[in-house]
């Protein structure tokens, strides 16, 4: 049996061209008039009322990925990746406005010095690092990568000691942990800076769907852990210091949310990166749980792109298309569904929300 999803058509203020316009941003007060009178139109109940609580996670869909005026655009293989992305976004809340009962985007959050950062490291001349490579334990042992010193006063009471010691522990855990090494990004989604809002399109879409259904506008703020990087969600990608204190902590709450939904939708930037990550930490909780779980959660690959480093001659310096499309292949395999944004959700395997 077949779930009875009844599509909704786009709003009439809606304009697909802004989903690459970095300036745009909507105006909340005439979106909220705007939201209750298509509410009525189209005989929409609260979200509280839904029976079936189908949730839309949309991860870091934020200007600085989303434009290629940002420090980061996603721009994927296609060069329009992330804009595409984000009115494709757009228009599957409206289209579905009627049935998603919750709508949560993440919000990398960042700091000007992070260990992701070239900010935070000096090589052996004390000149800052340059972003897109890697910074490795044996380059921290050769003074080839070392922290910068003007970081330790106000990092960790002046105790360089003890934060050369820290990096090179969490250099450690990240490569016995097989995930990532860690990598140097130019700074991004500052907070405070335009870069870190999300895109206007994907902000007017969710705010629209909050005044239209009575439900909050849910944000989940991660990335601010000077010493550790938090790709995913759920949890930063070392937890603990060299000192066997505690670093960070794993989002338990909104792993719970998620958890407890009867379906969870998944999309956003980087394919590559932060949605690859979140959703691996979601799946290792799911196969500890019930692996069954894994067939409540829907991915939406046409929703989604990779990083790719222009070369400036038609190539890439690094594309990480590969990488985002073997987990991809990895989350069907455990029972994830991968779905496109314009499939009826009537059509979807195992939703049954009518």
């Amino acid at each position: 049996m077949k779930s009875q999803v009844k599509e909704l058509p786009l709003p009439a203020f809606y304009r697909p061209s802004h989903a690459g316009t970095y300036g745009y941003s909507p105006n909340a007060g005439v979106l909220q008039t705007e939201a209750m009178t298509w509410s009525a139109a189209n005989g929409l109940s609260p979200a509280a009322t839904d029976r079936f609580n189908l949730h839309l996670l949309l991860i870091d869909v934020q200007k600085d990925f989303c434009f290629p005026e940002g420090s980061l655009y996603v721009a994927g293989r296609s060069g329009q990746g992330a804009i595409d992305d984000s009115r494709r976004i757009a228009e599957f809340v409206y289209r579905n406005l009627g049935v998603l009962s919750n709508v949560t985007t993440t919000l990398d959050t960042h700091f000007a010095y992070q260990i992701f950062f070239p900010s935070f490291w000096v090589d052996e001349n004390g000149q800052m690092l340059t972003p897109y490579r890697e910074v490795t334990r044996e380059q921290i042992e050769r003074g080839q990568a070392r922290p910068n010193p003007a970081v330790a006063k106000w990092l960790c009471g002046g105790n360089y000691p003890w934060l050369l010691k820290q990096v090179k522990y969490y250099c450690d855990e990240l490569e016995r942990a097989g995930k990532y090494t860690l990598y140097l990004w130019p700074p991004h989604c500052l907070l405070g800076s335009d870069g870190h809002a999300l895109a206007g399109v994907v902000q007017e879409a969710r705010l629209f769907h909050a005044f239209a259904r009575g439900a909050q506008s849910w944000c989940e703020v991660k990335g601010g852990n000077p010493l550790t990087e938090n790709y995913s969600v759920l949890r930063p990608e070392v937890l603990s210091r060299h000192d066997g204190q505690p670093l960070a902590q794993r989002n338990t709450q909104f792993l719970k949310t998620l958890l407890t939904a009867d379906a969870v939708v998944i999309a956003g930037q980087a394919a590559s990166h932060c949605v690859k990550s979140s959703i691996d930490d979601l799946l290792s909780e799911i196969v500890a749980q019930d692996a069954a779980l894994a067939r409540k959660v829907y991915l939406l690959t046409d929703c989604m792109s990779s990083v790719t480093v222009p070369d400036g001659k038609g190539g890439f310096a690094a594309d990480f298309t590969p990488q985002a499309e073997a987990a991809l292949q990895r989350f069907a395999d455990a029972g994830m569904h991968l779905v496109k944004s314009t499939d009826p959700l009537a059509n979807w395997a195992d939703l049954r929300i009518g």
